[in-house]
C-alpha cells in the first residue's frame, strides 16, 4: 500500500472513533437530562415573588447557600449562570433562572414563578402587562447592511 493511502485510512479510522465515542457520550447525557427534567417537574411550586434584580454572575459571588456550591462540579463553579434576587414571602433569596427566560424576568414587579429548589423554571406576571425584552443590539455588519438598504430605498424614491 501507498503511504498516502494508509494515513488516509488511519485518518478515517480515527474520525470514526470519535463519532462513536460521541454519539454514546452524548446518548449517556441525554438520558441524565431527562432523568433531572422529571425530578424538576415532580419538586415544582408556584411561588408569588417580587423580582429584585437579575444578574449573570458567578456562583461564588450569588449568595448561594454553600451547599449548592459543594455540589456543583468544578469547571461550573466559575461560569456565569443567570441568577434572580427576589423576595418571597419576608425572606430575599437569590435563585438561579432557566437560561431561556432570564430575559423575559420583568425587574421590580410582582410574579408567579414556577420554582423547583433554588431554581427558576417559569415566570408568569401576576399584574399588568409583562414588558417584552428590550432589542439585542445590532452587530456592526448588521447596521452597515440596514444603512445601506435605507439609502437604496431613499434613492428609488427620489427617482
Amino acid at each position: 500500500m501507498s503511504t498516502p493511502l494508509l494515513v488516509t485510512i488511519i485518518i478515517l479510522a480515527v474520525v470514526l472513533v470519535a463519532a462513536v465515542i460521541l454519539y454514546i457520550l452524548g446518548k449517556r447525557a441525554q438520558k441524565k437530562q431527562d432523568a433531572q427534567k422529571e425530578q424538576i417537574d415532580a419538586m415544582k411550586q408556584t411561588v408569588s415573588m417580587l423580582i429584585i434584580d437579575k444578574k449573570r454572575m458567578r456562583l461564588k459571588d450569588a449568595n448561594l447557600p454553600q451547599a449548592v456550591i459543594d455540589q456543583t462540579p468544578r469547571l461550573m463553579r466559575n461560569a456565569k449562570l443567570p441568577i434572580v434576587k427576589a423576595k418571597v414571602g419576608p425572606q430575599i433569596i437569590s435563585l438561579v433562572c432557566e437560561e431561556k427566560i432570564f430575559d423575559s424576568v420583568p425587574i421590580k414587579k410582582e410574579v408567579k414563578a414556577t420554582v423547583s429548589g433554588i431554581y427558576i423554571t417559569e415566570v408568569r406576571g401576576l399584574f399588568g402587562k409583562n414588558n417584552p425584552a428590550p432589542p439585542k443590539k445590532k452587530k456592526f455588519m448588521q447596521r452597515v447592511a440596514d444603512m445601506a438598504k435605507e439609502r437604496g430605498n431613499a434613492k428609488q424614491r427620489k427617482k
